[in-house]
């Protein structure tokens, strides 16, 4: 049966329950969501962080939050196989936009997130952020600990991203070593899922190799990071280059 709506981003009228607008029209939002800036009543955010400044490659990562968004409308509305269960009949999921960011002034972007992501987290909204380089993780880390206290990492990546940082770069490979130098992120409790490059500096993480993990199960995998982890609040990373370069050659 054709749909009665369209532009449900705009239009609806609960924060739960299904989409339906079709995969080819209506206004973009993560999975269809609900587009506002109204964070009463949201338990989880969804937010885009469209900075790519720090990459030492090519850029283009800043397209990142409207790609997952164009990408995520393909979603049907049915309870994905094989759980049966549609989380959004469950759970209040808004799509609060983008950071706002001074594209002249890389200088305020790490404040600019920090207090941005801060607002969202002070409203007990669990804050799902799509980037946008990997530097963005820095002062998310940061507004995360200042709410939750220090944190496990779970960081799925190729690249350890502990190169060496005097506190101020804009790197996208440097805050993993920056986050445990100021004890944002407790090592022991932390660890890196798909590792397969050198790094000058030994946080004292566990790793994963990426040539591990390709003979573990997806319940190994979660196992050994529930074991490191514990009941410890965490905060999850994953870089795209943690993917196979033969499906994922831009990064």
């Amino acid at each position: 049966m054709p749909s009665k709506s369209i532009d449900h981003a705009i239009t609806a009228r609960s924060l739960t329950g299904a989409a339906s607008d079709p995969t080819y029209a209506g206004v973009l939002s993560f999975m269809r969501r609900k587009y506002t800036k109204n964070l009463k009543g949201a338990d989880v955010a969804v937010w885009g962080i469209p900075f790519d400044a720090a990459v030492s490659n090519r850029p283009g990562a800043r397209f990142g939050p409207q790609a997952i968004r164009r990408a995520s409308a393909i979603f049907d509305n049915d309870p994905q196989y094989p759980f049966d269960r549609d989380l959004f009949a469950q759970m209040a999921v808004i799509d609060y936009g983008d950071c706002l960011l001074d594209y002249g002034d890389h200088r305020k972007t790490p404040a600019a997130i920090e207090r941005q992501a801060g607002k969202i987290l002070k409203s007990g909204a669990f804050l799902v952020s799509l980037g946008g380089d990997h530097f963005v993780t820095w002062p998310l880390l940061r507004a995360h600990a200042a709410r939750h206290g220090r944190l496990a990492l779970v960081q799925f990546d190729a690249h350890q991203d502990t190169w060496p940082d005097d506190g101020n770069r804009i790197d996208h490979g440097s805050f993993v070593g920056r986050a445990v130098r100021d004890e944002i992120i407790d090592p022991d409790h932390s660890i890196q899922v798909g590792i397969r490059t050198h790094a000058p500096e030994d946080c004292g993480i566990e790793i994963l190799l990426g040539h591990q993990i390709e003979e573990m199960t997806a319940s190994e995998i979660a196992a050994a990071i529930l074991k490191r982890v514990g009941a410890r609040p965490a905060y999850i990373t994953f870089d795209i280059d943690c993917l196979d370069p033969a499906f994922a050659p831009g990064t």
